[in-house]
């Protein structure tokens, strides 16, 4: 008899709708300095948002919360998120200090 059984998560869910519900709604802790959560990557890839808003929207923060802990302009952070300029490091290590991440995460 196998001891494990490794299937795409579609196939569980398929099979265990309720229990597959609440594994993807489960929230995991962010540890800081661990990297990179899965949801913030996921973030990424599947709603094409840049690594700054990702990390944002999973801290539960605002737009204008981290402006202001950054010392720069809502709207500036909101051009900074679309992607339209690269992060200069010094911007980088400011919005990251405010979002409790090291600069490497937002990299």
């Amino acid at each position: 008899m196998p001891a494990f059984v490794v299937l795409p998560f579609i196939d569980f869910e398929r099979e265990h709708p309720k229990e597959a519900a609440l594994i993807a709604s489960h929230k995991t802790p962010w540890v800081p300095d661990t990297g990179v959560p899965h949801a913030v990557v996921g973030l990424t890839i599947k709603q094409d948002m840049t690594l700054l808003r990702a990390w944002r929207e999973y801290l539960g923060l605002t737009q204008a919360e981290v402006a202001d802990k950054a010392g720069i302009t809502q709207s500036a952070l909101s051009q900074m998120e679309s992607g339209e300029s690269k992060l200069r490091k010094a911007t980088r290590v400011k919005l990251a200090t405010a979002m409790g991440l090291i600069a490497e995460q937002l990299a």
